[in-house]
């Protein structure tokens, strides 16, 4: 019968994982990726579009050299491969790779510096004062400078046209520089919660603690869902996090049982008898069920538990 119920636990995680990867798979794919995926789309169309209304002009070789660049580099962004996976140059996109996908935005900010280039007075106009505006609304203090030097640019000409491209070569420079950052806690959660995951299955062979994960997990995914439900929500600011925590809460559900039992333990007598008989060794017990849901629920419950285990091995301050 024990074998049994063994057996039944690992088949449920083992499902419960298999799940999670795919919900990993699509949050990657669907919720994190697609949506810069379909920003660049549509400024790689403007951007397009752009060029071609200046190829329409007359302004030399040197000109119809830089529009016939700035469109092989929007060509190259939209081949197979080079931004998103396809099986088949038509078929569906099976991954967009956030590293590509960063690459990508680079590419696309200096293509449209080199567009400025070429930009009629008119136009160059237009593009100043819309920045201007747009400065003077950020209540970032780096656009205070910038916001300073549009000032004092001309209208038009030249001189105009460089300080456009200097102007958006720092907000490009600063976009990308954030998009790389949010871009990497992504690929950092992702693949913590993917590595998570196989530790969790070797846990689960190897311990009689399925149903502490299971419970763990549930209090994980629990957590930011009551973070939404609150009256002022303190929501989540990465689809990353949000992946990881039912892996942080179940293996903070195992590592918390374990701790509660070295605590409880007679020869440190810290927890007491209830604590000892209803963590570690018995884990299907009614408090031990709960503890694994409040453990998983709270990361700032395991982690004030593992400091108090840490300063019992400390030496006394003198």
């Amino acid at each position: 019968m024990l074998g049994q119920l063994r057996e039944s636990g690992n088949q449920a995680l083992i499902s419960a994982c298999a799940v999670y990867l795919g919900l990993v798979f699509v949050t990657s794919r669907g919720l994190i990726a697609a949506p810069r995926y379909r920003d660049l789309l549509g400024r790689i169309g403007d951007c397009r579009a752009r060029a071609g209304i200046l190829t329409a002009g007359d302004d030399g070789p040197a000109a119809n050299a830089l529009l016939t660049a700035v469109v092989q580099r929007l060509n190259d962004l939209e081949k197979l491969g080079t931004v998103v996976w396809r099986l088949l140059p038509r078929a569906g996109v099976i991954a967009i790779p956030l590293s590509k996908l960063g690459s990508a935005w680079r590419v696309l900010h200096a293509a449209e510096r080199r567009l400025l280039r070429l930009e009629n007075d008119e136009e160059t106009t237009v593009l100043l004062q819309s920045l201007r505006l747009l400065l003077a609304a950020s209540k970032n203090p780096a656009d205070t400078e910038l916001a300073a030097t549009l000032t004092t640019a001309p209208d038009s000409g030249p001189g105009a046209r460089a300080v456009l491209i200097g102007v958006y070569e720092r907000l490009h420079a600063r976009e990308d520089a954030e998009l790389d950052a949010e871009f990497e806690q992504q690929r950092i959660a992702l693949w913590l919660a993917s590595t998570g995951v196989g530790v969790l299955l070797a846990l689960g062979m190897a311990l009689d603690h399925q149903l502490t994960m299971l419970l763990g997990a549930f209090g994980g995914f629990l957590s930011p869902v009551i973070g939404v439900l609150r009256p002022q929500p303190e929501r989540p600011r990465s689809w990353g996090v949000l992946v990881l925590a039912p892996v942080g809460g179940a293996l903070a559900a195992v590592g918390g049982l374990l701790l509660v039992r070295m605590l409880a333990d007679p020869d440190l007598n810290l927890l007491g008898q209830v604590f000892l008989d209803n963590s570690w060794e018995a884990p299907t017990q009614p408090l031990a069920l709960a503890f694994s849901l409040l453990f998983g629920f709270s990361g700032t419950l395991f982690s004030r538990l593992a400091f108090t285990a840490t300063r019992q091995f400390l030496p006394p301050a003198v």
